[in-house]
């Protein structure tokens, strides 16, 4: 739920528009907005509301209804986001935070009311942000990585929102392969850092790596790949290389 109070009352208003046109039924996203006269991406914003539920059916458009609106403080609601992705993002910022959740100004505010809940860090790009009860587990040793993931796109490890991204890949090229202006490729991991990116194209795994890797990182690669869940597949995967 944003701050400002006009955006409040506009979303309000939208959720109380939809609810009177559904009166209980569950219709198609499109349906709904075109029998209401509004584009239908605009029901989108009386989604804030908490009335508001979009049931998502692959690359189809969803259905939409309405609820009850939950019981709750809008803005604990805020900081407790906040404080999830500070533990699934952490060491981050109040800007990253606010672009991810796509709130602006709102959640810059989030972090920054959560007080003795977060600490500041030092890292590699600039001063951070880190949930206080995380300390103990960034203090301990680091396990050793695993060898090798063949991590999907959009994957959590890597979704990470502006200077964030160069705690993980410093390389600007580089950073402009992973994340491009579309779909993101996936993530090659050896021994800990993002070596090159892969794409799948039904049973052919074409990776692109921007080191060159051993032989047996190479065959952990290829193994790691033979090894991806996919079924219906009529033939073995096949890797194939570039740089």
């Amino acid at each position: 739920m944003p701050f400002d109070p006009k955006d409040q009352a506009f979303a309000q208003r939208l959720a109380d528009q939809l609810e009177a046109f559904l009166a209980g039924r569950r219709l198609g996203y499109g349906e709904a907005g075109n029998g209401m006269g509004v584009p239908p991406n605009r029901l989108r914003y009386a989604a804030v509301t908490g009335r508001v539920v979009m049931r998502w059916d692959g690359a189809h458009r969803p259905t939409i209804w309405t609820v009850p609106a939950p019981d709750g403080d809008p803005a604990e609601a805020r900081r407790e986001l906040a404080r999830r992705y500070l533990h699934v993002f952490g060491p981050t910022t109040p800007a990253s935070f606010a672009q991810w959740a796509g709130i602006g100004a709102d959640g810059r505010g989030a972090i920054e009311a959560l007080g003795a809940d977060v600490v500041p860090v030092g890292t590699p790009i600039g001063d951070a942000w880190i949930l206080a009860s995380d300390e103990p587990a960034f203090m301990a040793p680091a396990p050793p990585p695993t060898a090798v993931r063949l991590l999907p796109s959009g994957d959590t490890w890597f979704l990470l929102q502006g200077r964030d991204r160069e705690l993980l890949v410093p390389d600007p090229v580089h950073r402009g392969e992973l994340w491009t202006s579309r779909v993101w490729p996936g993530a090659v991991v050896v021994g800990g850092e993002v070596v090159g990116t892969w794409r799948r194209a039904q049973a052919t795994l074409s990776i692109s790596v921007w080191r060159d890797l051993t032989p047996s990182e190479r065959s952990a690669v290829e193994a790691e790949a033979a090894a991806l869940p996919l079924p219906g597949l009529e033939r073995d995967i096949v890797v194939g290389w570039g740089t």
